[in-house]
């Protein structure tokens, strides 16, 4: 087993304002809650096994809250750095194609586009080199495209 040296946090009194505002109301993630919880609870001088034990987190968590705190601060310590996401699978030129060509009439043969049309379409005409049919349904729902869809307007005749 290993053995730490103790984890002592020192808040200061503007952080612990901050704390304490941000424990005493308004909605938070309760992951943020947890950490501010063991934040304060080193502060008083707790051992790292019980702040561990009361907020229902590993002494790994704990100690790594408390690390975070004293070499980045306090936001660095409650919240978690921001994400790249995912790598956007079409440029805009191509997305911007492949819109233009949905909105224009669908292959002779074919009453009107379908998402399985569309992505065939668009390798065939080379405007991508590989896409899936989900790519193309998240690119048409985000520009509110529906092209499978014939509108039906019934009009009640008026005699």
């Amino acid at each position: 087993m290993r053995i730490y040296r103790r984890l002592r946090v020192r808040l200061t009194k503007r952080d612990r304002e901050e704390l304490d505002g941000l424990l005493s109301g308004g909605i938070q993630p309760v992951r943020v809650l947890l950490r501010g919880l063991a934040l304060c609870q080193l502060h008083d001088g707790k051992a790292v096994a019980e702040v561990a034990a009361s907020v229902r987190l590993t002494p790994k968590a704990v100690r790594e809250i408390g690390r975070r705190y004293e070499n980045a601060g306090l936001d660095r310590a409650l919240y978690d750095r921001p994400r790249p996401g995912a790598q956007a699978l079409l440029e805009d030129t191509q997305r911007q194609r492949i819109i233009a060509m949905v909105c224009s009439d669908p292959p002779p043969g074919r009453a009107r586009w379908t998402v399985r049309l569309v992505a065939e379409e668009a390798v065939k005409r080379q405007l991508v080199p590989k896409v899936g049919r989900e790519t193309i349904r998240v690119l048409l729902l985000h520009h509110d495209l529906k092209p499978w869809r014939e509108k039906n307007v019934v009009c009640r005749r008026v005699e």
